[in-house]
């Protein structure tokens, strides 16, 4: 899957919502299948974009399964992998066309909010360990995951996270990223302050 620089978020909907149209359920086997094998950070932002939607980052051991699957992705960036693997029982996981196509529904205005605020800049950012750098950023948030479930909206705020950190690798965005990085440190922070705090 070729995705525009110009309007990566949309542009990856777009494939998701003709998907719906086609396959229901849709398995996550299919939603790998159009973003490509190629395709680490499309696939973060799926991820983070299932964590912002109001619903499905609530329900328990959601965020937890969403967050292994962050790390399973962000680590293979970090290692430079050419092929992207996924286990086999999340490529079977299945959601009805119905809740599908609600979803994407529901993010369909930030995420044309977010390709608008997105551009080509400080791209010496996202050379090499840029990109590293963004993936560790989601490995962390993803390492929250099991304490998020029990802070109300966290969860939300760290696929908000995510999807920025992916925004900002497919747009080459040095900017979000390094904002997409505050907000990571800001929920692992929130994190940190409730551990204390109990």
């Amino acid at each position: 899957m070729a995705v525009s620089p110009q309007h990566p978020t949309e542009g990856i909907l777009d494939e998701l919502d003709d998907a719906a149209e086609h396959h229901d359920p849709l398995t996550f086997g299919e939603v790998m299948d159009i973003l490509g094998q190629h395709s680490f950070a499309p696939l973060l932002l799926v991820i983070g974009l299932v964590m912002v939607v109001p619903g499905p980052a609530d329900i328990p051991g959601v965020p937890v399964i969403l967050g292994l699957l962050v790390i399973v992705v962000a680590v293979q960036i970090v290692m430079y992998r050419d092929h992207l693997w996924i286990p086999d029982w999340v490529e079977r996981r299945k959601v009805s066309a119905e809740r599908a196509k609600k979803m994407i529904s529901w993010v369909r205005k930030p995420a044309h909010w977010m390709d608008r605020v997105t551009k080509p800049r400080y791209q010496w950012l996202m050379r090499h360990a840029g990109a590293s750098l963004v993936a560790v950023a989601s490995i962390l948030i993803a390492m929250t995951t099991p304490v998020l479930e029990f802070i109300p909206f966290s969860a939300n705020l760290a696929g908000g996270a995510i999807a920025a950190l992916a925004v900002a690798l497919l747009a080459k965005d040095g900017l979000v990223a390094a904002f997409a990085i505050v907000l990571s440190l800001a929920t692992v922070g929130l994190v940190a302050f409730q551990l204390i705090g109990s």
